[in-house]
């Protein structure tokens, strides 16, 4: 917080630690960033209980550092909880002081990109699908050049897909392209 202190003479003088406007609490939004931290440390632990126990492990399984970073999730949301509930982290920022409005057409494109992965993966493949995912996340980025980023896109994703299959032999799916490749 910003402190003031006044001359002896009673004249006001400069304030000592604010460059700028401070921004106004928003307890609400930090509270939605504490629930949404503590849900995603409990898929964690759930997901760490699903992970089969192996005999072959004695005291550390496979399971173990899943357990730990979901038990972190859920104290640090807690805490974020706890500090949105006596006003919010956010209230002394000055990078949230001039926040510009919500791009809702950058959030459109980036969940149309993880719907079209989903939804064409198996089907075309992992390059084509990541492809196109990729050009959407451009535009969603700002990009004016899409087919500079389709043949960025093509190239990048057919060396990562190459670079899996032939070197390291693990298939993650070539789809239609499968017989060319």
């Amino acid at each position: 917080m910003a402190t003031r202190f006044d001359e002896p003479d009673g004249s006001p003088a400069a304030t000592i630690g604010a460059t700028g406007p401070v921004a106004p609490a928003t307890p609400g939004a930090d509270f939605g960033v504490g629930l949404f931290v503590v849900a995603l440390g409990a898929l964690t632990l759930y997901a760490a209980w699903a992970v089969p126990a192996s005999p072959l492990y004695a005291q550390v399984g496979p399971s173990t550092i899943p357990y730990l970073v979901g038990v972190f999730l859920v104290v640090l949301g807690a805490g974020l909880c706890v500090a949105a509930a006596r006003g919010g982290w956010t209230q002394g920022l000055e990078e949230m002081a001039d926040v510009p409005p919500t791009n809702w057409r950058a959030i459109g494109l980036l969940g149309a990109a993880l719907a079209v992965q989903l939804a064409l993966i198996d089907w075309l493949g992992f390059v084509i699908a990541a492809t196109i995912q990729y050009v959407l996340v451009c535009a969603a980025f700002g990009s004016r050049r899409p087919l500079l980023d389709l043949v960025i896109g093509i190239l990048v994703t057919l060396g990562a897909y190459l670079g899996f299959d032939r070197v390291l032999g693990v298939n993650i799916g070539a789809g239609i392209l499968e017989g060319i490749l």
